[in-house]
């Protein structure tokens, strides 16, 4: 036994880095507007809402300053955590924690599914953490070097807290995060969130919400607010009863934000819901699609999405103000040699800009997982990074598993399709196609301030932009088409135009990634790679294991 932490504890908090190639790490694009990194880490300042709070906290977010010794030399204790894309810095901050004789408490996603990864920190709090960190708190006051904390059971989000939003410096993220649920009720085969969070959606009651939107309009904060709920849709009667609450409460405090979220496709059938989401002004809604076949999406459970017209399901979402955000995945069992043709098509067609297009991963706990273990395709160590230059996200280590298809057909149809979605002319195509069909009725009015910043913005992104011999010309066009035919989506056409600037230096990236993938699989071949990389796979010569060991 050690002794007790007290009042006068004090907790280092650290978010821990992600990859700047990542799909949602545009941080060229937050330079343009003056911030450090698009989202605030919500996760972390929910922890410390949930810590004692007689204690002294500190947060410092690794994707916004650096993480200093006097950070450690200063802290009783540390508390981090993430997901799988963050899984090597994380591990990075336990070490160092531990070089500087801090005791470390670990969780998130990645260390509840993987908790054998992180046995090296000293608390690993597993769920969430309304039930654990009680848990672990009442073992730290007696004094507990080392424990493991799981509840069975899930927390009624009407008892939430309200996220210490006072430890971030809002000037330093593009939006802040307010959760409203968890859990979804569909049941995609692929899909971690139903393993962590369960198919029973679980809500805040509105009173809560306006709590939270409180504290960060007293707090000064004004601006983009991302709901940040896996399906904020999940269910429409409750979701119906808190828009006309945000409504009121917006209306009464001048709009002083916009909205983002997360939904399912099926809310573009619903005229109601959509323009409850107009009048507090929705902007954007990222969509997992996934793919445009309906026989992979049957096999992939993702019912949701069949039988449908994705055009028109898009082309009413922007009818409502709503830019449509989209996730695709490659690398499904029954795709086929049209299936990259058929994603060009789907997203060209559709006009999605922001398409988040990945390669499938068997992420740890999922049916897919379970499955590909029991038909012997699961590869070792499947779901542990190897790397921080590499192992970005799904869009760089997907494919963690026995393919159906030639894994070097799946990459080169990936790479095409990266290709041609991200080439500037066809970017541009598709901001066109969405500016000149969005309906935007916007009730967040910026500050003069905050206008002249988006005037100094707007120069930045002219000298990154609009002066380049590939995008200058397909910028001016398309300001001059927007502005004759639809002036009030110009802004969102603008800042589209900004987002190619990430979305071309990630392509690039992404491209030289897998080329290097494809080069090792014509030296030492998919047959040989699949067997000794499987779990099922016994009597492998060590020589070949040495061989593909060496080729990673």
């Amino acid at each position: 036994m050690i002794a007790p932490l007290d009042h006068r504890t004090k907790c280092l908090l650290v978010q821990a880095r992600f990859s700047q190639f990542s799909f949602w790490n545009y941080v060229d694009v937050c330079k343009i507007v003056g911030a450090k990194y698009p989202a605030a880490p919500l996760g972390l300042m929910t922890v410390a809402a949930l810590l004692p709070q007689d204690w002294t906290l500190k947060l410092v977010d690794e994707n916004v300053e650096p993480l200093l010794d006097e950070h450690f030399e200063w802290a009783d204790i540390v508390c981090t955590g993430g997901m799988l894309p963050q899984q090597q810095s994380v591990l990075s901050v336990i070490d160092k924690a531990h070089a500087h004789g801090c005791r470390v408490v670990v969780g998130g996603p990645d260390p509840t599914a993987q908790p054998t990864l992180y046995e090296s920190a000293d608390y690993l709090v597993q769920g969430e953490g309304e039930l654990t960190i009680p848990m672990l708190i009442e073992d730290l006051a007696r004094g507990a070097t080392s424990g493991v904390y799981a509840s069975p059971d899930r927390p009624d989000m009407a008892h939430a807290v309200v996220p210490r939003y006072d430890l971030i410096r809002f000037k330093d993220y593009i939006q802040v995060g307010v959760q409203y649920s968890r859990g979804c009720p569909f049941n995609c085969e692929f899909c971690d969130i139903i393993e962590l969070y369960g198919r029973k959606q679980r809500t805040k009651p509105p009173e809560q919400v306006m709590k939270e939107l409180q504290v960060l309009y007293d707090l000064g904060y004004r601006g983009h607010i991302d709901f940040v709920d896996d399906n904020f849709v999940g269910n429409k009667r409750k979701v119906k009863a808190l828009l006309p609450a945000i409504r009121a409460w917006s209306e009464a405090h001048g709009y002083p934000f916009y909205f983002s979220t997360e939904a399912s496709i099926e809310f573009a059938d619903d005229d109601e819901l959509l323009g409850m989401m107009r009048d507090v002004d929705f902007r954007y809604v990222f969509v997992g699609i996934e793919t445009p076949d309906d026989e992979v999406l049957k096999q992939a459970q993702k019912t949701q999405n069949l039988h449908r017209s994705l055009t028109r399901s898009l082309t009413r979402i922007r009818a409502h103000g709503m830019i449509v955000n989209a996730g695709f995945i490659m690398g499904f069992d029954n795709e086929t040699d049209q299936t990259a043709d058929r994603m060009i098509r789907c997203i060209q067609d559709s006009g999605i800009c922001m398409a988040m297009l990945g390669m499938l991963y068997a992420l740890p706990s999922t049916q897919l997982t379970r499955r590909l273990r029991r038909e012997g395709r699961l590869l070792d160590n499947g779901s542990k990074q190897r790397t921080n230059s590499t192992d970005v996200d799904q869009m760089t280590s997907g494919l963690n598993f026995v393919t159906a298809r030639p894994r070097s057909k799946i990459l080169e149809d990936y790479v095409r399709v990266l290709k041609y979605i991200y080439d500037p002319a066809n970017y541009y195509e598709r901001i066109a196609s969405t500016a000149l069909n969005l309906r935007r009725v916007d009730k967040y009015r910026p500050s003069f301030g905050r206008i002249l910043r988006a005037a100094r913005s707007f120069l930045r992104l002219c000298a990154k932009t609009a002066f380049r011999r590939r995008t200058g010309p397909l910028f001016w066009r398309l300001l001059v088409k927007v502005l004759l035919r639809n002036p009030r989506a110009a802004e969102s056409a603008v800042n589209l135009a900004a987002m190619f600037i990430h979305f071309e230096k990630q392509c690039r990236f992404i491209v030289e990634n897998a080329g290097r993938r494809l080069a090792q699989i014509e030296e030492h071949g998919e047959e040989l790679r699949a067997r000794t990389r499987c779990e099922d796979v016994r009597n492998v010569r060590p020589a070949e294991a040495l061989m593909l060991s060496e080729a990673e």
